[in-house]
């Protein structure tokens, strides 16, 4: 299934974007969030990535797919959609990841506004979630624009570092029909770990781009790696960004700073 856009070209991956998968994967900055900076071996681009990507496209279950800009053909990047291999619900995971020169371009958005309209009118999906560490400013902003709302947060079981929490947004078919956007955006968070619980709830974003934390830690994140189901605050759970213990915290708990939307 191709997809165009205003400036793009979406098309289901194949062996031919090897090398370009591989040259994306190669720029630390690219994979700062992700790996910490480290390369993904050319090994496992062929023979997980791709073959994997292509079973979910088979199966209607999503899919990745290469971006490239329409009017040269440039590669841009990718956006994909996987439904969560242990989640009952009906719902699909976003992913995104674009060339260091279109940061900032606004096509990751525009891409993955092209996936979650798939997801909705021909997948059928109720629910289009994202997962990124909080250090993350840039891929949070991209969900910001794309209307998605802060559903959990997950911190560092000894609270030692706020920006090693995870944060999970989610997009309702409900929310999406009436073009409901957070109403409060947030930009960062205060290095004061977990506060008193609010009385209000809280929005904010991920995954994509933006000028990084320098001060932040790299964390190792795989965007393919399951992200977990509803959790009651206070859950302990294994984060597979960092390899520690991670405590499922209620948003009102978390101290963000409110900033207004760019």
């Amino acid at each position: 299934m191709i997809l165009q856009t205003r400036h793009l070209r979406l098309d289901p991956v194949s062996a031919a974007d090897v090398d370009d998968l591989v040259l994306l994967d190669s720029d630390p900055e690219v994979m700062r969030y992700v790996s910490g900076g480290a390369p993904t071996p050319r090994e496992e681009i062929v023979d997980w990535v791709v073959p994997r990507a292509e079973s979910h496209l088979r199966s209607a279950k999503g899919g990745l797919w290469v971006a490239r800009e329409r009017r040269t053909g440039s590669f841009v990047g990718w956006v994909s959609l996987r439904h969560p291999g242990h989640s009952p619900r009906s719902e699909l995971e976003l992913s995104y990841r674009l060339a260091r020169r279109w940061w900032g371009s606004g096509l990751a958005t525009e891409a993955s506004e092209a996936l979650i309209s798939m997801a909705f009118r021909r997948l059928g999906t109720q629910r289009v979630f994202a997962t990124t560490t909080a250090a993350n400013i840039g891929s949070r902003r991209v969900m910001e624009k794309l209307g998605m709302c802060l559903t959990w947060v997950a911190v560092p079981e000894d609270d030692a570092d706020a920006d090693l929490a995870d944060v999970e947004y989610e997009l309702s078919r409900a929310q999406w029909e009436i073009g409901q956007a957070p109403t409060v955006r947030f930009r960062g968070i205060t290095p004061g770990r977990i506060a008193p619980d609010r009385s209000s709830s809280q929005d904010r974003s991920s995954h994509g781009r933006g000028v990084p934390d320098r001060r932040a830690t790299p964390v190792r994140r795989s965007v393919t790696t399951p992200a977990p189901g509803p959790v009651p605050p206070g859950h302990r759970t294994q984060n597979a960004a960092s390899g520690g213990r991670h405590r499922r915290a209620a948003t009102t708990e978390f101290p963000f700073i409110a900033t207004e939307a760019g």
